[in-house]
């Protein structure tokens, strides 16, 4: 019998493509070749889908890989011959309900969350508001659009001056803190906008958590479709570094941060961090995966208030997501496995 043919997808037009291209290494290293067929397509960050091979050297530090423009295009005719597909691919163009929309319309089973879910859950306004009507704590915002910032910036910026400084000031529609700058006065408040606004003409800014722990769970979905939380982790920046808060190259590039699986908090805490996270991921509609990310702060009574949802989270070797299931009893190719199954057993189109 033949094997069904898995596409990975990676890389991309965001500013995520070396984190995507780092995801596909580490996903393509433990895929059962026995069982799958394997298709490696990549997107430069210029659009092109090529084939690549999602393997490459040895990096230097402080370097992440991209899709080779040299490589040959993809030939377009043989998407039809995709049994299912990984979209592994973070921020716009990808993590946001484009591909999808693509494989729905092509009738392609795929892995994570559908459209709908991966739209809402990459705007953060549109994240925020649903979570707002869903119920769960969240920190004040402004939003900033595209036309406001250009016609009425006084007012945008009054707005803004209603939060507690410190603020954070961020693309609507990007990860890995891409765009995002810390400020403490107001007097930086125009640069940080534009800066963001090189990244996504969508502007959001939130008050800052005072004194937080960023802590994380991931979801996923049983074979039956049920929702299941993981263990909860904490990230731990390294304290007197240059890193204010877990930036991208905290994240990705000088190994300053620290995943600390589980976290060091008390029952009743960690169940109200997974309870949230269930009511989240049912909140924007995800499937198959997502990490959902929380601070706790003094800045409200309780103390945990949710920061944002991925529905495509990282598998690089320092991302939280496969650590936390690992830590709950399923290994790195297990998830990758129970991950491909989940999109094969699923329908395409309403379901």
């Amino acid at each position: 019998m033949s094997k069904p043919t898995l596409a990975l997808i990676f890389g991309g037009r965001s500013s995520e493509h070396g984190v995507s291209c780092l995801t596909a290494r580490e996903v393509l290293s433990v895929i059962d070749r026995d069982a799958y067929d394997v298709l490696t397509i990549g997107i430069t960050r210029e659009g092109r889908w090529v084939r690549e091979t999602a393997e490459w050297p040895e990096l230097a530090d402080g370097s992440l890989p991209e899709v080779r423009t040299e490589s040959p295009e993809f030939d377009w005719s043989h998407i039809n011959e995709i049994d299912v597909a990984f979209p592994l691919l973070h921020g716009p163009w990808g993590e946001d309900g484009t591909i999808q929309g693509l494989f729905e319309m092509a009738d392609i089973p795929f892995v994570g969350a559908g459209v709908l879910a991966s739209a809402v859950g990459m705007d953060k306004p549109f994240t925020k508001s649903v979570f707002s009507a869903a119920g769960l704590p969240q920190l004040p915002y402004v939003t900033i659009q595209p036309w406001e910032w250009d016609v009425y910036r006084e007012r945008s910026l009054a707005r803004v001056q209603a939060l507690t400084y410190p603020v954070f000031v961020k693309p609507a529609r990007a990860g890995s803190s891409s765009g995002v700058t810390r400020v403490t006065h107001e007097s930086d408040l125009v640069a940080a906008v534009e800066a963001a606004r090189e990244h996504d003409p969508k502007v959001v800014v939130e008050a800052g958590a005072l004194n937080p722990r960023e802590i994380e769970c991931g979801v996923i979905q049983t074979k039956n479709g049920k929702p299941i939380a993981s263990v909860v982790g904490e990230i731990v920046v390294q304290t007197g570094g240059r890193h204010e808060y877990y930036d991208f190259e905290a994240k990705y590039l000088d190994h300053t941060s620290v995943n600390v699986i589980p976290a060091d908090l008390d029952p009743e805490t960690s169940e109200r961090v997974r309870a949230y996270a269930l009511q989240a991921f049912d909140a924007i509609g995800a499937e198959g995966l997502a990490r959902v990310d929380f601070f706790l702060t003094d800045n409200v009574d309780g103390g945990l208030v949710i920061n944002e949802i991925n529905t495509m989270p990282g598998f690089t070797p320092y991302s939280m997501f496969p650590g936390l299931w690992q830590a709950s009893g399923m290994s790195y190719p297990e998830l990758v496995q129970h991950l491909i199954e989940l999109a094969l057993s699923r329908s395409t189109g309403l379901r």
